[in-house]
């Protein structure tokens, strides 16, 4: 079925979306709405500046690759927090994350940005789906995002689709960097993720957590610009399956692969608790 877009003349308000997000409980439904939402959005130079700085990416005159997801992230809030929505978004849990750089991301737009949820099916502990999140300019599609969300609670027919294992090539520590007690806000106050499982250990700990936990969009942004000497300018994809939860404070290290047309990482905290795995392609 075709998506019905809803065409906005700019981003949504965020106050009142974190507000209906804490009021909601409760699944309503087993199925996604064919509703797509999209508008215009331009980069703060400040905001990017200081994103660069908390995730490691140099200055190269590109938007950092994980940074569009920040461009749209009021956008996706008012997408799953609309009546609609049959899943409460407190209490999603982000297993997979895959972006496409299809071409360079130079300059500060004006863009336009779109994000949509499909492809529900069921999952072992409940049902999955994806949010499809695109960036585009003039020419046409720059950059393109995946994020698979878990809703627990949810049970759908039909058979649980295991996922197929890359043969696993060597790998050698590439980076290690330490994730502070306190990154959870000050990821929160660039992102405007202020989801309270990454705020404090009290507000963790109401949601089943002993410490406060790092984002993983910033786990993966930190990792992806480690890895900005085995990527190309563009024209790749890179995906990353979230494990463990980093717990806050925690050191971490960035395993890879040799820099080819195609590798695999993983992120590895004290004894070799596994947080993130991942792998690139060019494309």
């Amino acid at each position: 079925m075709a998506t019905d877009w809803l065409d906005l003349h700019t981003s949504p308000s965020l106050p009142g979306l974190f507000l209906r997000a804490a009021l909601r409980r409760g699944i309503s439904g087993k199925s996604l709405p064919h509703r797509g939402m999209r508008c215009p959005v331009s980069v703060d130079p400040d905001n990017l500046a200081r994103y660069r700085s908390l995730c490691g990416f140099r200055d190269d005159g590109r938007l950092p690759a994980t940074y569009p997801h920040l461009l749209a992230f009021a956008l996706l809030m008012k997408l799953l927090t609309e009546p609609g929505f049959p899943f409460p978004l407190l209490g999603l849990v982000h297993l997979e994350n895959r972006i496409r750089v299809i071409r360079q991301l130079g300059g500060l737009g004006p863009f336009t940005v779109s994000v949509e949820a499909t492809s529900l099916t069921p999952h072992d502990k409940g049902a999955v789906f994806s949010v499809i999140t695109r960036l585009e300019d003039q020419l046409g599609l720059l950059w393109e995002g995946d994020s698979r969300l878990l809703c627990r609670g949810v049970r759908l027919d039909g058979p649980v689709v295991g996922r197929s294992e890359q043969p696993r090539l060597p790998r050698e520590e590439i980076d290690r960097w330490q994730a502070p007690a306190n990154i959870g806000r000050r990821y929160a106050r660039i992102a405007s993720d202020y989801n309270p499982i990454h705020l404090s250990a009290l507000s963790a700990r109401l949601f089943g957590f002993p410490r406060a936990i790092a984002h993983g969009l910033w786990s993966k942004a930190r990792a992806v610009a480690a890895l900005q000497d085995h990527l190309p300018a563009s024209g790749y994809s890179i995906e990353a399956r979230f494990q463990k939860p980093v717990l806050l404070p925690s050191q971490v290290r960035l395993l890879a692969s040799a820099v080819a047309a195609q590798g695999q990482f993983d992120l590895l905290g004290k004894d070799d608790i596994a947080h993130m795995a991942g792998h690139w392609q060019v494309i």
